[in-house]
Formats: C-alpha cells, structure tokens, sequence
C-alpha cells in the first residue's frame, strides 16, 4: 500500500498563498496519479486537482482555475498543490490521494491521507 501525510495548511487572509505537501511512503510513488480533494462540513467531499504518474497532465476543478498549481517531484515522493490569491470560499480540509487515473472521479483513487486544514479569513 501506499501511505499519504499531507501538510502546509494553516490560517491565511485572502488574496494571500499556501503550498500543501503530500508525501508518500509505501509502494512505488511514480505508479500513481495523484489528486487534491476538498471538504467543508455539510458538504460533498469536492475535487480540486489531478496529475498524471508522470506530472505529464494536469486537470484543476473550474473554481481553482488559473489561482491553484499542482505539481510533483517522485524522486521525493511527494505532490504540491500551490494555492494563491485565497478566497474565503477555499476554506476547508485539504485531502490528497493515490490511483490509478488522472481523474476528477473520486472513486477513482485508492489510498488517501489524513487531510490539512485551510483557513482563509475576510
């Protein structure tokens, strides 16, 4: 199996920027597409980002468009998803995850972490 830490959330103002971190340990990293999930109480866990194995392919929810950047590095074994210019409409847990495919499905993916809270403020 393939285990997943996500890390970098935090309390930020809006317009401001945050880098979340994903690191995997377990099975070979450079296998998996990897995305980012988000979660407001209430709420459906919603997509926010997607690569491919290879970082080959990105695919962003419309609502992050243009402000988020997902990225990764296999050497480390780890997934960035870069935020800026926040909006208070971002706030929730951020969670990432393992599959198969580079997908917006979240069925899709396999193995997920423990999430990180983001907290965006006025």
């Amino acid at each position: 199996q393939v285990q997943l830490v996500e890390s970098g959330g935090g309390l930020v103002q809006a317009g401001g920027s945050l880098r979340l971190s994903c690191a995997a340990s377990g099975r070979d990293f450079s296998v998996y597409a990897v995305g980012w999930f988000r979660q407001v109480p209430g709420k459906e866990r919603e997509f926010v980002a997607t690569i491919s194995q290879s970082g080959g392919r990105t695919y962003y929810a419309n609502s992050v468009k243009g402000r988020f950047t997902i990225s990764r590095d296999n050497a480390k074994k780890t997934v960035y998803l870069q935020m800026n210019s926040l909006k208070p409409e971002d706030t929730a847990v951020y969670y990432c995850a393992a599959g198969q495919l580079t997908d917006y499905v979240i069925d899709t993916y396999d193995y997920w972490g423990q999430g990180t809270q983001v907290t965006v403020s006025s």
